[in-house]
């Protein structure tokens, strides 16, 4: 069930963020107006604004969470099946519009779902659990982004948003089959943004979120038009994303799952990030030195698998610090700053790339990820803990 959950958002989200820079680009977009799309993924900055509303609603007849995770998902598989009604396919502002209407839906059903995934996880699954939906998540946009751009390919617009809306709502059956556990009251404190801002050690953790996958943003956020300037036809950016991403970032979200119970989430952050840092130079090299497909195959490989390594430490970290009875404001607060370092990232790597060249974008990109390891390092040198404290002070 929580399989299906984040691989529903990652259908849409791969769609936007990796096939839909390749269009623009086909197209003629320039790269800063392409990295300036980013901005239509506001929503995920901003849902810690609503999340405390929506951890202070009453246990409904469909559950306290599914109650809002049911009808948003609908909802956002009938607005992908509109864009379909013109066999041309939207125009490019009703594109864009759209494309803001279903992060607004999808963020607001993110708040429910990382509530539930933190209330069904036990402590010692929260590793095994962060791999799937780290997973989920990468199956899902690459389905959503590589496989999307190979329909697209063959068959235009309309059939690729039915099927993007049809395998929404298939992903949809195991929530309506799940029956969602009893849950208490909502807590007699209300869920409250203030906490964060009193909680020791927070501006630290604050920093760690917004470093960690800056720097692998800041690079991807071009990686899809660095591959059409590269000559790639879509089916060949779409087999690169789908089949060698598809494979190596579920290997890696496995993977790193299942070692972060192992070596706990400071030495896991500190390795992985290690991980991240060098595999986004190799794009570097790709782009100093004229690589091949096959050469941009293997660099594509190697960071979606770090960086599926590198996202289950983060997401595990991330759950050790919520309070359990305030778990989907907890969550969704931290998540807001990751959110927003992606976006900034995403935002500015066309001016980078435009300025810099791939090959100097992609070496500020691996520098960034380096930072955020000495980062981590710092903190842990500094006072031995990665995570805030619990309490507030009085």
């Amino acid at each position: 069930m929580l399989a299906s959950l984040y691989l529903s958002q990652g259908l849409p989200y791969g769609f936007f963020t990796q096939a839909l820079p390749v269009l623009l680009r086909k197209i003629g977009l320039s790269l800063p107006d392409i990295g300036l799309t980013h901005l239509l993924f506001l929503p995920w900055a901003l849902k810690f604004l609503w999340s405390p509303w929506m951890e202070r609603r009453a246990p409904g007849r469909l559950g306290r969470r599914r109650g809002f995770i049911l009808p948003l998902q609908i909802l956002s598989s009938a607005l992908l099946f509109s864009l379909a009604v013109s066999a041309e396919g939207p125009g490019v502002r009703g594109l864009l519009v759209a494309v803001l209407l279903v992060n607004l839906l999808a963020a607001t059903q993110d708040v429910a779902t990382d509530g539930l995934a933190v209330d069904l996880l036990k402590a010692h699954e929260l590793g095994l659990g962060n791999g799937v939906q780290v997973a989920a998540y990468r199956v899902g946009m690459i389905l959503g982004g590589g496989l999307m751009l190979i329909v697209f390919d063959a068959a235009g617009w309309r059939v690729t948003l039915v099927c993007l809306g049809a395998m929404l709502l298939a992903a949809t059956v195991p929530v309506v089959l799940f029956r969602e556990p009893p849950s208490e009251p909502p807590p007699r404190e209300s869920p409250s943004l203030s906490f964060w801002i009193h909680r020791p050690g927070v501006g630290a953790w604050f920093g760690l979120l917004f470093l960690y996958k800056a720097g692998e943003n800041l690079a991807t956020g071009m990686l899809r038009t660095f591959l059409v300037d590269r000559g790639l036809g879509l089916t060949e950016i779409g087999w690169m994303l789908g089949g060698v991403g598809f494979t190596a970032g579920l290997l890696g979200a496995a993977t790193g799952g299942a070692l972060v119970g192992r070596l706990g989430y400071r030495r896991a952050l500190l390795g992985f990030g290690v991980v991240q840092a060098g595999s986004v130079l190799l794009y570097a090299l790709c782009a100093q030195q004229g690589a091949s497909v096959p050469m941009l195959a293997i660099a594509c490989a190697v960071e979606h698998l770090a960086s599926g390594m590198a996202t289950a430490a983060l997401f595990t970290a991330m759950m050790e610090a919520c309070r359990p009875d305030h778990a989907a404001t907890d969550y969704t607060v931290q998540a807001c700053v990751v959110v927003i370092s992606s976006g900034v990232a995403a935002t500015v790597s066309g001016f980078s790339a435009h300025r810099l060249g791939y090959a100097g974008h992609f070496v500020a990109a691996a520098a960034l990820c380096a930072l955020a390891v000495v980062w981590v390092w710092g903190m842990t040198a500094r006072s031995g803990s990665l995570l805030p404290e619990r309490g507030a002070p009085r």
